[in-house]
């Protein structure tokens, strides 16, 4: 029925995108999906998430005047879309998603305490995995309490202590308004980083260095993924229940029906419509 509907479906008006892919069923199999990120809407879903996968839409769903139109465009870190929204895209500007690089970070300070958990004590063991959510906390969203543990560690484990600082030095990159100074800010942090051994951290750095420009773009274009995280949950609440999806054609016809671009009342002929 979905697809019947959507059939001559034209997308219009494509100005901001987010792209990510999603699970349907067991067994890695995924999908691709594609967001309007000022109308909070899902336009398209394809399945897989190759390169081939994204080059589709792109190439058999858009016009060259509606590729060019795009402004801002926002991702994960995955190469694939990258390369593929930089190349569709030319006029965009690619916003990494804030979330996925957050979470990049938050695995690397994670990586240097599970280092410290593997060579302690069976005691010092349960507090360091005690921490770990602590740790991941914004410094704004710590209690009194999260914040005397994080200083009793500069006592009792400098490196778990030093990451949790660079980690909160890191955070106020996006509170920064001018392009120049958050730069500024960030070059000088990863020179800190350099000078630290921490190797999780320096991990981070690198992967910061290869996408310098797509991250630093958030200054300016603050714009992200999170209408599209914010979707998927409710894509994720609709998987569930069905148990998984055995064919990717039920699973699409079920976004395009809770959060599509699909306008179901269109769709009812005159004569049955309330007023």
């Amino acid at each position: 029925m979905i697809r019947c509907l959507r059939q001559g479906h034209k997308i219009s008006g494509l100005r901001s995108i987010g792209v990510d892919e999603i699970a349907y069923c067991r067994g890695h199999k995924y999908v691709t999906i594609v967001y309007d990120l000022e109308r909070s809407c899902v336009v398209w879903v394809g399945k897989g998430k190759t390169r081939e996968t994204i080059d589709g839409f792109f190439t058999e769903v858009l016009t060259q005047e509606q590729r060019e139109a795009i402004e801002t465009a926002s991702c994960d870190l995955g190469q694939t879309y990258i390369d593929a929204l930089k190349r569709f895209c030319p006029n965009a500007v690619l916003v990494l998603d804030r979330f996925h690089v957050v979470k990049r970070l938050n695995e690397a300070v994670d990586e240097v305490r599970k280092e410290q958990w593997r060579n302690a004590s069976k005691e010092d063991r349960k507090f360091y995995k005690g921490i770990r959510w602590i740790l991941f906390r914004h410094s704004s969203n710590r209690s009194p309490k999260d914040t005397e543990t994080l200083k009793s560690l500069d006592r009792s484990n400098r490196r778990i202590y030093r990451a949790s600082q660079l980690k909160d030095e890191f955070d106020q990159f996006w509170e920064f308004k001018d392009i120049g100074e958050a730069e500024r800010h960030v070059r000088k942090w990863m020179t800190s980083v350099r000078r630290s051994r921490l190797e999780p951290m320096k991990n981070f750095v690198k992967t910061l260095e290869n996408h310098f420009d797509d991250v630093l773009a958030f200054i300016g274009t603050p714009i992200s993924n999170a209408i599209a995280e914010g979707l998927n949950r409710v894509i994720k609440i609709v998987k569930n229940r069905a148990s998984g999806f055995r064919k990717v054609d039920s699973f699409t016809d079920m976004i395009y029906l809770t959060v599509g671009d699909l306008d179901l009342p269109a769709q009812i002929p005159v004569q049955f419509r309330i007023i």
